[in-house]
C-alpha cells in the first residue's frame, strides 16, 4: 500500500529513485537548495518501502534499475496513488516519452539533467496540482465540452484522459484561440523557463498525443500548425 498523498504547507517532500549515486548526490544538493526535502532511494524495492512508509509530494523516478524499470513501478503507483511522477532518463526516442506519459507520469526528462530545467519541471508540476483558475467553469467548443474547474475533458459525452502537461497546452492555446503560439512560447508557458531549454522533441510529443486524444481526423480540427512558428487553436467554434 503506497501512503502518498499532497501536503500544501511547509516544505515539499521529495524521493529521488535513481541508482547512480554522483547523480543522485547533485539533485539531492540543488533540490535542498532550493527548499525541498528530499530521500533517496537506489533502486525499486528502496523505492517501494520509502513509499509505503512515508509520506511524499512528488517522485522523481530512473526508468532504468537495478531490480527492473521505472516504468513498471510507476504503474504500480497508479493503481494506487496520483502522487506526481516525473521520469528522469537516457531514453529521449519519442516512443519511450509516450510510453511515459500513456503510464500516467506528469513529465518526462531526459538525461543529461540540466538542474535549472529540472527545478522548472517541478514547479511547474506542484503548480498544476494545486492551481485555482478564474476562468469560465465550461468552455463548449465543437464537440468538445471543458469543465476547467474541474480538470474534466469531454468530446460526445466521452471522457477524454489528459495528461496535466496536456491539459495545461490545450488550455493555453483555447484562452489564445485564433492566435499563433509560438514554440517557444509554449514551452516557457509550460516549465517557466527560458524555450530554448527545453527539447522541443518534448513539445512535439505534447501536441502529438493531444491531437491523437481529442480525436483529430480528416473531418475535425481543433490546432493549426504554423510551419516554422508555431501552433493556434483553430477559432472557428461551429
Amino acid at each position: 500500500m503506497f501512503i502518498v498523498k499532497f501536503i500544501w504547507g511547509g516544505k515539499m517532500r521529495i524521493l529521488l529513485i535513481e541508482d547512480d549515486e554522483t547523480l543522485s548526490m547533485g539533485i539531492e544538493y540543488s533540490l535542498k537548495n532550493e527548499g525541498y526535502e528530499v530521500s533517496i532511494a537506489n533502486n525499486i524495492e528502496e523505492g517501494r518501502k520509502a513509499t509505503s512508509n512515508e509520506i511524499f509530494d512528488l517522485i522523481l523516478l530512473d526508468v532504468t534499475l537495478p531490480d527492473g524499470n521505472g516504468y513498471d513501478f510507476c504503474r504500480e503507483i497508479r493503481n494506487n496513488s496520483d502522487i506526481p511522477i516525473i521520469f528522469l532518463t537516457a531514453c529521449d526516442e519519442e516512443v519511450n516519452i509516450v510510453l511515459g506519459l500513456d503510464l500516467g507520469a506528469d513529465d518526462y526528462l531526459t538525461k543529461p539533467i540540466r538542474v535549472r530545467e529540472l527545478i522548472a519541471r517541478i514547479n511547474a508540476v506542484f503548480r498544476r496540482k494545486n492551481v485555482k483558475r478564474d476562468i469560465s467553469d465550461k468552455i463548449i467548443y465543437k464537440d468538445l465540452t471543458i469543465l476547467p474547474l474541474k480538470y474534466e475533458v469531454y468530446k460526445d459525452r466521452n471522457k477524454v484522459q489528459l495528461t496535466s502537461v496536456e491539459y495545461k497546452l490545450m488550455l493555453m492555446m483555447i484562452e489564445n484561440k485564433g492566435n499563433v503560439l509560438t514554440r517557444k512560447q509554449l514551452l516557457e508557458k509550460l516549465w517557466d523557463v527560458e524555450g530554448n531549454f527545453v527539447e522541443e522533441k518534448t513539445l512535439n510529443v505534447y501536441i502529438k498525443r493531444l491531437r491523437e486524444k481529442l480525436g483529430e481526423d480528416d473531418s475535425i480540427a481543433y490546432i493549426e500548425t504554423v510551419r516554422g512558428i508555431g501552433y493556434r487553436w483553430i477559432g472557428d467554434d461551429n
